[in-house]
């Protein structure tokens, strides 16, 4: 099991050595379903083969689409097979597509397969569109050329956690097989084993009691860091802030205090660490792990925080499982 130990010298939350956490109930279906996530990882990668003609060909100019959590997954894609050299790659909120850009492909995510945005874009596309969706027989079936099914990994939960991480690891997959993940990038099955630590992990007190977190990543990471706060404020109602690492000191780094957290995912720039002890923040980093697992963690910090704060998890408040627009 991997376990939790504070250093409270350096204000630094490391993801490895110390029995001490807050073991998190899974009483929701958000516990129960990013718990699987490990598996479903490793599905994604042996589906990868079978998917692979209908994912971008090294060369093509691509956008990848979606929205909320599917956007965030986009933006990690994209910057992996942008730095792996497989091709030019944007990743783009559905609703903000650019009228007459051109791509020799365009990849939407999206679990329900009814985001409206998603439909409309599609339908008035006239790019090669491929989808990766959780749900058989949805509308987007219907409105894109080629269709990947990861059914294994919908959820219930309003809450997305397995089926964004898996369509990320289905596209990482294939970068593997072909050749483009970026160096330092782990395999997926790598990834998997990492994730496996990471749903044993127990959600130290001390993240859990934090005021604020904010979230920093770089390069393929700092979509990772956009989801993380994205988790935390739609199942805890959390104050939370994600920006690319080295932007934190342009400003951020302002409202670093103790009682307040900062996380970092990949890489940590130099120097960063000192400056963030300095503020008596937190500072949580594992940079042995893979950095998709480490998002496991931030999930799990998500309904904890819930949990604790009384709210459920699986049914934020304002949200649908699908934004439908009439």
């Amino acid at each position: 099991m991997l376990e939790t130990s504070i250093n409270q010298t350096a204000s630094r939350i490391l993801l490895r050595s110390t029995s001490e956490g807050a073991r998190m109930p899974s009483s929701s279906l958000t516990a129960e379903e990013l718990a699987t996530q490990p598996e479903n990882w490793r599905q994604a990668a042996a589906l990868a083969p079978a998917a692979a003609p209908v994912l971008p060909q090294r060369g093509e100019r691509v956008a990848v689409i979606g929205c909320g959590t599917s956007w965030f997954m986009a933006q990690s894609y994209a910057a992996l097979r942008e730095s792996g050299g497989h091709g030019e790659t944007d990743a783009l909120a559905a609703s903000e597509f650019p009228a007459g850009r051109r791509y020799d492909r365009v990849v939407a995510i999206t679990r329900s397969g009814t985001t409206t945005e998603v439909l409309e874009l599609l339908e008035r596309l006239k790019t090669p569109a491929t989808v990766l969706t959780g749900t058989a027989g949805s509308p987007v079936f219907e409105a894109a050329e080629q269709t990947v099914l990861l059914d294994f990994a919908d959820e219930r939960s309003v809450v997305q956690t397995r089926f964004a991480t898996t369509a990320l690891a289905l596209l990482r997959a294939h970068l593997e097989l072909a050749g483009a993940l970026p160096a330092g990038t782990k395999r997926i099955a790598e990834a998997a084993e990492d994730a496996e630590a990471a749903v044993a992990w127990e959600v130290p007190g001390e993240l859990v009691a934090a005021e604020q977190v904010t979230f920093l990543g770089r390069g393929w990471t700092y979509g990772l860091a956009q989801e993380a706060g994205l988790k935390m404020r739609e199942a805890a109602g959390a104050w939370t802030e994600s920006y690319p690492a080295m932007e934190y000191r342009h400003g951020p780094i302002a409202i670093a205090a103790p009682g307040r957290a900062v996380w970092a995912f990949g890489e940590l720039p130099d120097g960063l660490a000192e400056q963030v002890a300095a503020t008596g923040a937190a500072l949580v980093h594992e940079p042995g792990s893979d950095p998709l697992a480490d998002l496991i963690r931030a999930q799990k910090l998500a309904v904890a925080t819930a949990e604790a704060r009384g709210l459920d998890p699986d049914r934020p408040r304002a949200l649908t499982r699908s934004i439908i627009l009439a």
